[in-house]
């Protein structure tokens, strides 16, 4: 049997805002993970396993829910042994500039919110 939400936690999941939407998504540590990874340029399974520190079913199944939402691209290299090659696609290499401002702010603001200042 479903749990009730509360007012508040109803009046936020129906007025959610595009932010809360769009981290919901991409959210995940590993999705993450896997998506700054790629700016770099194009890796192989093994590559991005060792790169990121994903064990393979993790990063088999955030790699196919990249593929499923656009964000990354898999190309098969034919020749023994077979290997499968990721990339961002034009949609996720859009979020560069995000990860890039993400990055500045953690520069300006990490250590502060660490000291305690306001």
């Amino acid at each position: 049997m479903p749990v009730p939400k509360s007012d508040s936690e109803a009046e936020l999941s129906d007025d959610a805002c595009n932010v809360i939407d769009s981290l919901s998504q991409l959210g995940s540590k590993w999705r993450l993970v896997v998506l700054y990874d790629l700016q770099q340029g194009e890796k192989r399974f093994n590559e991005l396993k060792r790169s990121t520190g994903a064990s393979g079913r993790t990063l088999s199944r955030v790699l196919d829910d990249l593929q499923e939402m656009g964000h990354v691209s898999r190309r098969l290299e034919e020749d023994a042994p077979v290997a499968a090659f990721y990339s961002l696609t034009t949609k996720g290499e859009s979020l560069c500039p995000v990860f890039d401002e993400i990055e500045e702010w953690t520069r300006e603001w990490a250590d502060e919110s660490t000291s305690g200042s306001d």
